[in-house]
């Protein structure tokens, strides 16, 4: 189970955050934010790309009110924007479809950061599970999914 290897990350990291469990789903923005009890574009979604050799995830954590702009992602990375398969999500990400974090993911993940969770004291990514999230501050998620860098991808 996903959520395990997210608590177990966490501890591994000594990372002391507590991992928030639901009993309704949370899979979905508009899900998390009803379950968490906030706005939807404080659920941080972590969207899962391949990177140019398609043998790797690009996974990019935005404001949950945002989507990718294909004009800025092609700048940044230098490649068009091509979303993981649905049977690529779990093996290059870590996680399952609704649970898919920028935490516990295989070394070969590289996890951004969008600029739009910035306006925000806190943000709930989800936690490894469709009925999962943690709270955490933007410099705290910068350091705990180890972020290579705040980029700006969204409109």
């Amino acid at each position: 189970m996903s959520v395990e290897i997210v608590r177990n990350y966490f501890k591994e990291h000594n990372i002391d955050k507590t991992v928030l469990e639901f009993p309704v789903s949370s899979a979905t923005v508009e899900l998390a934010a009803r379950a968490v009890g906030v706005e939807p574009a404080r659920i941080a979604k972590t969207l899962s790309f391949y990177t140019k050799e398609k043998d790797a995830a690009i996974l990019i954590v935005t404001a949950g009110d945002m989507k990718i702009d294909n004009s800025k992602f092609k700048h940044f990375f230098g490649m068009k924007a091509k979303m993981l398969s649905p049977e690529d999500v779990e093996p290059l990400t870590g996680h399952a479809i609704g649970g898919v974090c920028p935490f516990g993911n295989p070394k070969s993940a590289a996890v951004y950061l969008d600029v739009s969770m910035k306006r925000f004291e806190t943000v709930f990514p989800a936690a490894g599970s469709g009925n999962s999230a943690v709270e955490l501050t933007c410099e705290e998620l910068e350091q705990h999914a180890h972020a290579k860098e705040w980029i700006d991808v969204c409109k």
